[in-house]
């Protein structure tokens, strides 16, 4: 073993040397991916008029402010890295806190950072005009590179962080001043000749302003479900500041500061750069516009503004890939140092202040799921195992890219565990009665009923929109009850 590698258990082996401002632009960058260039259309084109999208972005913001407030309990009660992994755990026992460990790593994670590095491959050849075949392998270098370069150390990897929250925030700012300044609700002709894609994009959202027919309140009801599920994607990171708890600097004051300022600011980003989206193409025009940033730049630009926001949201996706690197292999650290057989993702190099051994199955996992996805050859293997398994082979063809299938093949496992997180802050409030809490959710059980309610709700609209793909998260996630037993017995323990 390197003389610099221990294992990482506490403050004092891992270190503080995060501040606020760390903590809040992992949580920006993190969140403030690529899915606000991507979502709106998804969004816009699932409700009945632009009221109703905006409330939808509003809804999201508010319900991951009251999230944020079970988060903040939490983590400064328990701050131990690995965030939710640890609240689990210590709620509904080891058995519970392995699966969501273990789905992280093969699903959750994993799924969300090939995700975003398909997008950004995905803008990549629209920038450099490259075939549409290049893509994988753009999505794959992504995530190479980063994972490298937080292999180089804690400094390097927030560095990195840091840069890159801070160009998507000015990029998107920018959208928002040439959206109020160049638009008026009335240019939707861009976003309808944006890259030949306009075909799909109605097919796939089916936008009220081009079927034209009125809808039920039951239609009405499970599309507006299906928006809130792009939206809370849109917001979905924002609890990931838990899983480097421990590297936190005065966390008891930093660590619900950095919950609150994240959340809030990225609700303000949202609503004003979806309020621009509108002003500037009109609600036709972002309901059909998979590009909708480009066609406002465009407004003011043209060409050149379309290729300056393509870049924008490949660095914007870059930051969102880096921050789920840096933040999703502290979770792994706390699986292996708990159970056998994952030992090896427990060790931590001193020296760099980094978990090598997690961050290198947390790439490679994910290179996996972005050639499962994103080749031919990939997807033929999964509907072999799955047919093998008797089970149905996945519906590929009603999916728009590696993005829009790991979004819908992960999102059920991710609210089944998001779930779980609010059901522990009842039962860790019963079980450790006597503990400390430096800050406690000013209006328990308010916020973690409101909170459930919410995961309830989206746990059944992914679900509903996944459909045969959820296979893809829950057949590994049932895979987990074997391998904790298997760990168990390595370790001497009784599963």
């Amino acid at each position: 073993m390197d003389q610099h590698e221990t294992r990482a258990l506490t403050e004092d082996q891992t270190g503080t040397h995060l501040g606020l401002w760390d903590a809040v632009s992992i949580i920006v960058g993190i969140v403030v991916g690529t899915t606000i260039f991507k979502a709106p259309q998804l969004v816009f084109g699932n409700v009945e008029n632009a009221w109703w999208g905006m409330f939808a972005w509003a809804l999201g913001g508010i319900l991951a402010l009251v999230g944020s407030f079970c988060y903040a309990e939490l983590a400064t009660t328990y701050p131990r890295m690995g965030g939710d992994y640890v609240y689990l755990t210590r709620a509904f026992g080891r058995r519970v806190g392995f699966l969501f460990g273990w789905a992280q790593l093969t699903v959750i994670l994993t799924g969300s950072i090939g995700a975003m590095a398909y997008v950004f491959g995905d803008y990549a050849v629209q920038l450099f005009d490259l075939d549409v075949a290049n893509v994988v392998w753009w999505a794959v270098g992504s995530i190479v590179v980063l994972t490298a370069m937080n292999l180089m150390g804690v400094i390097c990897g927030k560095t990195t962080q840091n840069v890159l929250s801070l160009i998507k925030v000015v990029g998107l700012l920018g959208v928002v001043i040439v959206g109020f300044g160049w638009g008026g609700g009335v240019a939707a002709g861009p976003a309808i000749e944006t890259a030949g894609m306009l075909e799909d994009a109605v097919t796939l959202v089916d936008a009220p302003a081009a079927n034209g027919g009125a809808r039920s309140l039951g239609e009405m009801l499970s599309r507006f479900g299906l928006a809130m599920v792009f939206v809370f994607y849109a917001y979905g990171g924002w609890n990931d500041a838990a899983f480097v708890a421990a590297e936190v600097k005065n966390r008891k004051r930093n660590l619900p500061w950095a919950l609150f300022i994240g959340t809030g600011g990225i609700m303000v980003i949202y609503l004003l750069v979806n309020a621009a989206y509108l002003y500037g193409l009109g609600f036709a025009g972002v309901s059909a516009s998979p590009t909708p940033a480009a066609d406002v730049l465009a407004l003011a630009f043209d060409d050149w503004g379309a290729r300056a926001m393509s870049l924008l949201v490949m660095l914007s996706a870059l930051g969102a890939i880096n921050g789920l690197i840096f933040t999703g292999a502290r979770i792994y650290v706390g699986l292996g140092s708990d159970h056998k057989l994952f030992a090896l993702l427990g060790r931590w190099h001193a020296r760099r202040n980094t978990p090598i051994w997690s961050l290198l199955a947390q790439s490679t996992i994910s290179l996996i799921l972005v050639l499962l996805v994103g080749t031919q050859i990939g997807r033929d293997l999964v509907d072999t195992v799955l047919t093998t398994m008797f089970l149905p082979a996945l519906p590929w063809a009603e999916y728009f890219g590696g993005f829009d299938t790991l979004v819908a093949g992960t999102a059920p496992v991710f609210w089944i565990f998001f779930l779980g997180t609010g059901l522990s802050m009842f039962v860790l409030r019963a079980k450790d009665r006597g503990i400390e809490r430096p800050f406690s959710a000013p209006l328990f059980p308010l916020e973690p009923i409101v909170f459930c309610l919410m995961c309830l709700y989206m746990l059944y609209s992914a679900l509903v929109y996944a459909q045969g793909l959820a296979l893809m998260g829950l057949v590994p996630l049932a895979l987990g009850l074997p391998l904790y037993t298997i760990s168990c017995k390595i370790g001497g323990r009784s599963s």
